[in-house]
């Protein structure tokens, strides 16, 4: 093992949302890769999570990024942007610029790199015809960003699996326990580590559900989860402002349950 240390920095899909541990806090796919190389490194590994959900990418780059760069981690895995180009405004062109300087001050440091091209969660959302090209396009960039600074790239949206709804949580947005271990399986056989198969393994795609059914259930969903979203932009407020990162530090890894 190469790993003596890992941090993940980001929004909520770093965070873990929505993979809950028993307790009711967030595991996800950061929690479970941290698992498996402490597993392989031995007691004396450590990892931090400083990724928190709602946070776009300005405040990853200055609150983050320099807390993790301070640990001199050995593995870095950096997945955000992914709330800016949701934004009605928003300049793509801008966000992946600034996505390419932070994988290169990470890189440049000597630490490994983790990056993603992210599964299209248009598929499930409204506004399809302007976020659809938003995401192609900031997937195109990460993927030259990898390619120029020798990250790890890992390409969920050319996973065709993750088309399927059982892979993401009820809100359409953040990944489910299934989705959040395919994931993980897909950074740990990038970095060429051991893992479980089974994490891998999906359900079959659930039988599309009858017109009136599915626009009821888009309704309900609607006044759940996106009415909230928009009176948050309109308020100028986050799904985490009064959220702390889970891990803030290096620690071993202790929980027997992940």
């Amino acid at each position: 093992m190469r790993w003596r240390n890992f941090v993940a920095v980001g929004d909520s899909f770093s965070e873990g949302m929505d993979d809950p541990y028993p307790d009711g806090t967030f595991r996800g796919w950061a929690d479970l890769v941290a698992t498996r190389l402490a597993a392989e490194a031995g007691p004396d590994f450590r990892y931090a999570n400083l990724a928190v959900r709602g946070r776009l990418l300005p405040s990853v780059t200055a609150d983050q990024l320099p807390v993790a760069l301070e640990m001199r981690p050995d593995l870095v895995s950096f997945a955000a942007g992914g709330n800016d180009i949701l934004r009605p405004k928003c300049e793509p062109a801008a966000v992946c610029d600034s996505f390419h300087d932070s994988i290169t001050r990470i890189r440049a440091t000597g630490a490994d790199a983790i990056v993603f091209r992210f599964a299209d969660v248009t598929l499930r959302l409204p506004g399809q015809r302007v976020m659809g090209p938003r995401v192609a396009y900031m997937n195109a960039r990460v993927g030259e960003t990898a390619a120029e600074t020798g990250a790890y790239l890992i390409d969920l949206f050319a996973d065709d699996e993750f088309r399927n709804p059982l892979l993401w949580s009820i809100d359409r947005l953040h990944l489910s326990d299934i989705g959040h271990r395919r994931t993980a399986a897909h950074v740990l056989n990038a970095l060429g580590v051991a893992v479980d198969e089974d994490w891998m393994l999906v359900p079959p795609h659930p039988a599309p559900s009858p017109w009136l059914l599915a626009r009821g259930a888009d309704l309900r969903w609607a006044g759940r989860y996106l009415a909230p979203w928009v009176k948050r932009r309109l308020t100028g407020r986050s799904s985490g402002d009064l959220i702390a990162p889970k891990r803030p530090s290096l620690a071993p890894i202790v929980r027997e349950d992940a």
